[in-house]
């Protein structure tokens, strides 16, 4: 039962829910049946048709409508007395700055990417509002309480890189080689060669006429279909018209790269298919055997193929399982020693690539290349949506002894099925959320700045606009207010590869950190402070400068810094 003072406590807060997906449409009914009044919610994305088996807010009418819309609508037929706000937009957007953050009580995340998560934990931490994090990963889950000054921040322990992918980027939004190599390989394999009785997210779209139960599956080849024609039509629906009705939904790639459908006949005409190698049919071989490459003469594993070179091995790898292996279509699945499969794979995954604007890999670096697709379970989303809501009552209460970080386990252990943790102490080591000074040394007579802004500024820090100065000069600069002259001038500074300056400045914009860096003709020097600071406004930039500015002069007077 909820006691009068957390009713009170509930009624009272605003809240902001950052994600609408499969943990968000758990967390808003739960917000909702829990007496939450004032929720603010941010996603980007759209609803796919993949989201509609545990995103039960949405329906299959919602398809291509914003997810945090269609969510809020959903809420509000139940609790109409409720004030929802929905932002169809990037939790990166300006306007989602430190003001507009401190109007909550408490922020509550269940987002799939780790930079969206760095930058929410940041902005939580300039505008001092408590943050509830929380993720699964099939049947496992967790929720971390992230208070300033009180627990650890989501950066004070090396988070990493993350060995899978959600659903909805490998199917719609694929952004790394990885992506693509995950989708040939779990969907498109899979439905091509594997148990067709088998649920796959390719069968999305895996007809013209969808709406019709008796549609016609692409994938099933036609009575009497010649298996060059049979091949050019699965190259053209999945590479052509499905990404045709992908690239369709302006919402979706209004924040990101729209994808070039790719049809057979632009990339190789009729007559290259048919110069493809000669197959013979039921003659008995060695299936280790059967090549796609050595049928058209590619020798090297570690040429990287062109999209046509990717497109005449996609379509002889097609030819040769028909051919060849025949028998075991439908009990296939993929195997990196399976040659024939690896060629398969590795062509249809730089083909897609080449859709989405994603650099091409050669079959070398395709079969090293790992990526599993953990499913998401709809118990585990509802289970630690409400762990997320039980969190957030303990914030808003300030029941600082009571935060948890509690775990979802698949399997009991020491008789539990939920791992409660006492919240770590702030790391002192950690350079978001502490002030501990940060040491850098780069050679400059070799690094570029584009090393130390990508590799280290990026990469390394996390911060997405940087601002590095030579004096009052602006050697680099980041920003949608840029003209195309500093653009160009920007770019054109990131290949130099020695800074000739006796003092660089190295801001943030937001000023995530400011510092000096001393005699920077041979090795720079640089020791970062860095702050919880995430500010948005121009002000604040000022400042922090001004300070770097005054340290500088500082010790030159005290004779610190070389003339």
């Amino acid at each position: 039962m909820v006691s009068e003072r957390q009713l009170e406590a509930i009624k009272g807060a605003k809240v902001l829910m950052v994600g609408a997906g499969g943990i968000g449409c758990e967390l808003l009914k739960t917000l909702a049946l829990s007496g939450f009044q004032d929720i603010h919610i941010i996603d980007m994305d759209t609803i796919e048709v993949s989201n509609l088996n545990r995103q039960f807010l949405f329906r299959q009418s919602h398809v291509g409508q914003s997810k945090a819309k269609v969510a809020r609508d959903a809420v509000l037929k139940f609790r109409p007395q409720m004030s929802i706000t929905a932002h169809h937009a990037n939790v990166k957007d300006p306007k989602f700055n430190v003001e507009f953050f401190k109007q909550f009580n408490v922020v509550l995340n269940g987002l799939d990417n780790l930079d969206a998560r760095r930058h929410v934990n940041r902005l939580c931490l300039a505008a001092d509002v408590p943050l509830v994090e929380s993720g699964t990963t099939g049947f496992l889950g967790q929720v971390t309480v992230h208070v300033k000054g009180k627990t650890e921040c989501y950066e004070c322990q090396p988070k990493p890189a993350p060995k899978t992918y959600p659903v909805c980027t490998i199917t719609s939004t694929p952004s790394k080689f990885v992506h693509c190599i995950v989708w040939a390989k779990d969907l498109l394999f899979a439905k091509l060669f594997g148990d067709k009785n088998q649920e796959n997210d390719l069968n999305v779209r895996s007809s013209d006429a969808s709406s019709s139960a008796h549609a016609e599956d692409v994938f099933v080849r036609r009575k009497d279909e010649d298996i060059d024609q049979y091949g050019r039509r699965i190259y053209d629906h999945v590479f052509g018209y499905n990404i045709e009705v992908a690239s369709s939904n302006e919402e979706t790639w209004k924040n990101r790269n729209r994808p070039k459908p790719i049809y057979s006949a632009d990339v190789m005409p009729e007559n290259l298919t048919e110069q493809n190698g000669n197959v013979a049919k039921n003659c008995v071989v060695d299936t280790s055997s059967v090549s796609a490459m050595a049928s058209l003469g590619l020798k090297n594993p570690q040429d990287t193929w062109t999209l046509l070179e990717s497109s005449r091995i996609f379509l002889e790898a097609l030819k040769l399982f028909f051919a060849k292996r025949e028998k075991e279509i439908g009990n296939l699945s993929f195997d990196k020693d399976d040659q024939l499969a690896v060629e398969f794979v590795t062509a249809a995954a730089n083909i897609r690539a080449a859709s989405f604007g994603i650099s091409l890999h050669s079959l070398f670096e395709a079969k090293g290349i790992a990526g599993n697709i953990v499913h998401a379970v709809a118990t585990t989303n509802a289970i630690i949506a409400g762990l997320i809501v039980i969190e957030a009552i303990k914030v808003l209460l300030k029941d600082t002894d009571k935060y948890r970080m509690t775990y979802c386990l698949e399997h009991i252990t020491k008789k539990m099925l939920l791992m409660p943790v006492e919240p770590y102490e702030p790391n002192k080591s950690c350079y978001v959320c502490s002030e501990t000074p940060l040491s850098l040394e780069i050679n400059t007579s070799r690094s570029k700045l584009r090393d130390f802004v990508e590799k280290i500024v990026k990469a390394k820090l996390g911060i997405n606009f940087p601002l590095i100065m030579h004096g009052s000069n602006l050697l680099y600069e980041v920003g949608d207010d840029l003209d195309e002259v500093e653009v160009a001038n920007y770019a054109a500074n990131l290949e130099k590869v020695k800074i000739q300056a006796s003092s660089v400045t190295l801001c943030s914009s937001p000023p995530d950190f400011c510092c000096s860096c001393n005699d920077a003709d041979v090795l720079l020097f640089c020791f970062f402070n860095i702050f919880s600071l995430y500010f948005m406004s121009f002000y604040y930039l000022f400042l922090s400068c001004l300070r770097c500015y005054l340290s500088f002069l500082l010790q030159l007077l005290m004779g610190q810094c070389l003339p």
